[in-house]
């Protein structure tokens, strides 16, 4: 009995230490690292009404977040912003938004920038098509059931401008960002769900 108090006592005390070790292992990013953040919603939280899409069942907004980054790595030329949802029940995910030649000197995407007709993006920005079928910012709207992850993610890219066919799918540009990009994206999680 003693052996197995001891047994018991050690492996609760090993645990312990086991689960500080990888919360010390996973700090939160330090000063200066690439990050990606909202005024619209929180990193982890529910992407409000105005963000969701209006239609397929849904009845939002259809407006793009405003974002805006800081910490962009040594020898940033450009950007690029892929919005997917993996969770879509398409074998492949949902593609919802696709930005890419954004300049260098940019910080920021005000609230509205994925409506093509705001011409709200930076000169030489281009929106490319989403699986909605056109250009510009798609909103959730995922089956009803358990909330769909939204990964936003922003790429420094090595190079100014990506050339690319003004109708290339969002797989062909993923593959030609992430061919081109410097080091991990700037990433911001927004859940939905009806």
């Amino acid at each position: 009995m003693r052996r197995t108090t001891w047994a018991l006592g050690f492996a609760l005390v090993t645990a312990c230490l086991m689960t500080q070790t990888l919360h010390a292992q996973s700090p939160a990013p330090a000063a200066g690292a690439f990050t990606l953040s909202s005024s619209d919603f929180s990193a982890g939280g529910k992407l409000a009404e105005a963000q969701v899409f209006n239609g397929f069942g849904c009845k939002g907004g259809n407006v793009s977040p405003a974002l805006s980054w800081s910490g962009a790595p040594e020898g940033t030329k450009s950007f690029a912003l892929l919005v997917h949802d993996p969770d879509a029940p398409t074998g492949s995910g949902w593609w919802h938004w696709v930005v890419y030649n954004i300049p260098a000197g940019t910080t920021s995407l005000p609230s509205g920038a994925g409506d093509p007709n705001k011409n709200l993006l930076p000169q030489g920005a281009v929106q490319g098509r989403t699986d909605f079928g056109a250009p510009g910012y798609g909103g959730p709207c995922p089956p009803p059931g358990k909330p769909h992850h939204y990964y936003f993610r922003l790429y420094a890219l090595k190079v100014p401008k990506l050339e690319l066919p003004a109708d290339a799918t969002a797989a062909m540009v993923g593959f030609s960002v992430r061919s081109q990009a410097i080091g991990k994206p700037a990433e911001l999680l927004g859940l939905y769900g009806r």
